[in-house]
């Protein structure tokens, strides 16, 4: 009897996916998860890899053989298919368990019809009557589906979506374009989840999503307006900083998670913020090895200068105050310190609020890595002698979840022609291939303007011919990129004009040590 009751409560916790089953991954599951800020300190489960689909220069084949600068990054397909007497432009053929997680495109002229296809079926699930994912059949919300900088209704311009749609077997995502051959640039970019084959999976369906309405509605007002963190065992530094001196405060010990993180900055007068912001370190060590160490303002996303940002993550706001969300956890101990590297006093407040959290062998530490290069040459792209400057290149296992690029351009025109190039688990070519350094922030046409939303921003646009300082940050959300053995982030220099920029970048990442 007792053996018969113990076989019926483990087929009862299998049944409720207690043990033994992993969660079905489905578009409402998705949506959660992108409001959780706690779901990225584990390594995910279900696991899943990372890819991309782009129209990058085919030419492109190997760093040793010519073409690998080439920028004709616009209507490059994988093939066209014959299909009842039309033409269809494959963007995107995926075999599944995945997931679309973000959809980049933009163009001139749209007329066409863009298609998703999901599990093999003949019928697209969604059919665009436009290059605009503006125009789908859908209410995602102004969080889930944003116009680029540059968006004009009638023509030029694009959008990215941020719609999860999984699926169980198979996607594939084409174009038919209004004229007999492609003239106008059909640019994209298609992120997705790759799962592994015996992950559960519901697929997208436009009637399953539309009863999301609820859900959608309270993800847009939560990534729009993300809640700080108010209760927990606060931290403390309020002091000023004499130059080369160093201010700490250790965080409460046992497994806990620093939850927001605020930061005020204030020197002789308001001219030096943008120095201070510089010079000032931002350093925290998680069980006595140090994973952060970056400047104040760059790890805020903000660049040079302390410009208001508002995005999932992190929000500058209009009298500087610095705010992290990112949750930080450790198992045993925690130390922030402030270090003044610069040649005035600074004033600081610094306030770190933690609660518990529940460390296990899934749970990984919280990176923030600075890079700095003064004088990098710019080639134009049509050109030769161009180079790739590296963001970032780590050795271990974790999940890159994004990145901020602040740029001092000496040049009076555009920087940013180059493309960002992903590489995971020592790929000799890029799983994520890119098409602009503008293509990866969620903008197109070279834009010099501000602009927030949830995952990308531009809070610095000093000229509009580019020259001065720009600052482009990006937080990767379901789109993060995991990696087991080694990562590798290098960005094409390319502009419109031979020159020379400072640059400096920000990654951010959880890791296993």
């Amino acid at each position: 009897m007792q053996k018969f009751t113990k076989g019926i409560l483990i087929l009862l916790l299998v049944s409720v996916g207690l043990i033994g089953h992993a969660q079905t991954v489905t578009t409402a599951s998705l949506l959660k998860e992108m409001t959780d800020f706690n779901t990225v300190t584990y390594w995910p489960e279900p696991y899943y890899s990372a890819g991309m689909a782009s129209s990058y220069d085919r030419l492109s084949i190997s760093p040793d053989k010519p073409g690998w600068f080439a920028n004709g990054d616009k209507s490059q397909f994988i093939r066209v298919e014959q299909k009842d007497g039309r033409k269809e432009y494959v963007m995107l053929d995926e075999k599944g368990p995945g997931a679309l997680v973000r959809f980049w495109i933009t163009t001139f002229k749209r007329a066409g019809k863009l298609r998703i296809y999901f599990d093999n079926s003949s019928t697209p699930e969604i059919l665009i009557p436009s290059y605009d994912l503006m125009k789908i059949d859908l209410k995602p919300g102004p969080a889930l589906l944003i116009p680029h900088s540059s968006y004009e209704p009638l023509e030029k311009g694009g959008s990215t979506l941020y719609l999860p749609m999984p699926y169980a077997k198979h996607c594939k995502v084409t174009w038919e374009d209004a004229e007999p051959e492609v003239k106008e640039p059909r640019y994209y970019q298609i992120n997705f989840r790759k799962y592994a084959p015996n992950t559960t999976v519901r697929t997208f369906s436009l009637k399953e999503t539309r009863n999301l309405t609820g859900l959608m509605e309270k993800v847009n007002a939560q990534l729009l307006n993300p809640v700080n963190i108010t209760k927990g065992k606060q931290s403390l530094i309020n002091q000023t900083i004499l130059p080369k001196q160093v201010a700490s405060v250790n965080l409460p010990k046992g497994s806990n998670a620093v939850k927001f993180l605020s930061i005020e900055v204030s020197g002789k007068d308001n001219s030096s913020l943008e120095k201070l912001l510089r010079s000032t370190i931002l350093k925290i060590k998680f069980d006595g090895e140090e994973s952060v160490k970056c400047p104040i303002g760059d790890f805020s996303g903000s660049g040079v200068g302390g410009k208001p940002l508002q995005s999932w993550y992190r929000t500058v706001t209009a009298e500087g105050k610095i705010i992290s969300r990112w949750t930080m956890p450790y198992q045993k101990s925690a130390t922030i310190s402030l270090e003044n590297q610069g040649d005035e006093s600074v004033s600081i407040t610094l306030k770190a609020i933690s609660q518990p959290y529940s460390w296990n062998s899934s749970s990984m530490y919280f990176n923030a890595f600075w890079k700095f290069s003064e004088k990098v040459p710019i080639k134009k792209w049509d050109g030769t002698g161009a180079i790739e400057w590296q963001l970032n290149k780590i050795k271990g296992k974790g999940i890159l979840l994004g990145d901020s690029f602040a740029v001092f351009n000496y040049m009076h025109t555009w920087y940013g022609e180059g493309d960002q190039k992903l590489y995971v688990d020592g790929e000799t070519f890029p799983s994520e291939f890119g098409t602009g350094a503008e293509d990866y922030y969620n903008t197109s046409w070279a834009p010099v303007v501000l602009y927030q939303s949830p995952f990308a921003n531009a809070p610095r646009a000093d000229k509009e011919d580019s020259y001065g300082h720009n600052t482009f940050t990006r937080t990767r959300n379901l789109d993060g990129v995991t990696f087991k053995t080694d990562f590798k982030y290098d960005l094409e220099m390319l502009g419109w004009a031979d020159g020379e920029a400072d640059c400096a970048a920000t990654t951010y990442w959880y890791a296993f040590r």
